[in-house]
């Protein structure tokens, strides 16, 4: 890393670039070197802004200095804000999307590939702990629409769009009983097993366990009554937020990501009013959590969605009413 004087942000935090690369399903991670802050644990790379520097110079810049790479293609991912007892950190996360050159160890540091459930396990410094989720979840968000569409159309684009890489889904069936929501996410489960995709139930956590589902999604009245995170760090945790308010109750509960809604006009919910990308923008801002922009989403709503500073979209019609279902999935999955 950079020994030059480092970027302070406003509020006197150390500015830190920091990069994402992934190969397939697994991820790069290095390890601090002795002597080092919190030497011996495993961080994703990067390192300090110069004063001069933007973020994505500084990524550039500490990717060739650290593993000898040049980075043709990146997107901002998360923003963290974190305070150690001895200082406080802001780092800039990209996703690299392209690059050249093998990564290796150019200041002798060790690292290492890392799939998603080693990664999850690694002893990371804590700011660094919050950009796990982050680099495992995908851009795009399903949410299940059965009701209306039938339960074997259902299906059967459900199957369509987990080929095309679907890779997590929420099944949001209100309506059913306790009983056919337990059948119906077992087909659900056994589709997204098949074609290695995750499935989330909007559902009680003893649901999720006696369904085998891989996490849980909690709606406001569920997110607002609990007062500790309802399953282990094993399963996913996610919610529906919808203000400051909801978005400091998942923090403090320590969910892995949440879905905020509605950023548009939805006819799912004809009568709430949108936040627009400004409001959707600001509230990202106050978070370390991945947001998932919801409501009135459409393929072409991603790079705007993640210059705001979502994770991806959280769909439901956009999905299950395109005309080219494989087409939506691949153009916002293509992107990540």
């Amino acid at each position: 890393m950079s020994r030059s004087t480092p970027n302070i942000a406003a509020d006197g935090a150390v500015h830190v670039a920091v990069g994402v690369i992934t190969d397939g399903a697994r991820v790069l991670v290095s390890q601090r070197g002795v002597g080092s802050h919190q030497a011996g644990k495993w961080e994703f790379p990067g390192g300090k802004l110069r004063a001069d520097e933007s973020p994505r110079e500084a990524l550039t810049r500490e990717l060739e200095e650290e593993l000898g790479v040049q980075v043709r293609a990146a997107y901002p991912l998360i923003q963290i804000r974190h305070s150690y007892p001895d200082k406080q950190v802001l780092l800039d996360v990209w996703r690299v999307t392209d690059y050249g050159g093998v990564p290796h160890g150019r200041e002798s540091q060790v690292i290492d590939w890392v799939n998603q459930d080693r990664l999850r396990k690694l002893d990371l410094p804590a700011a660094n702990e919050a950009i796990v989720a982050a680099a495992c979840l995908p851009a795009l968000y399903v949410i299940s629409d059965a009701h209306r569409l039938g339960p074997s159309v259902f299906l059967r684009k459900l199957e369509r769009g987990l080929k095309a890489g679907v890779r997590l889904v929420q099944l949001r069936e209100p309506h059913l009983s306790a009983q056919a929501y337990c059948n119906l996410a077992q087909q659900v489960g056994d589709l997204c097993r098949r074609h290695l995709a995750e499935l989330l139930l909007n559902a009680t956590p003893e649901m999720v366990m006696d369904c085998n589902a891989d996490g849980i999604h909690l709606n406001s009245q569920r997110l607002r009554a609990l007062t500790t995170r309802p399953l282990t760090e094993n399963h996913w945790v996610g919610a529906s937020v919808h203000d400051t308010e909801e978005l400091e109750i998942a923090s403090r509960l320590g969910v892995d990501f949440v879905a905020l809604a509605p950023v548009l006009a939805t006819g799912s919910h004809p009568r709430a009013t949108p936040l627009g990308w400004q409001n959707f923008k600001e509230l990202c801002a106050t978070v370390n959590t991945p947001v998932y922009a919801l409501g009135g989403m459409h393929a072409e709503h991603l790079l705007v969605a993640r210059d705001a500073g979502a994770q991806g979209l959280a769909m439901i019609s956009g999905v299950w009413d395109a005309g080219d279902m494989e087409a939506v999935v691949r153009a916002i999955e293509g992107a990540n």
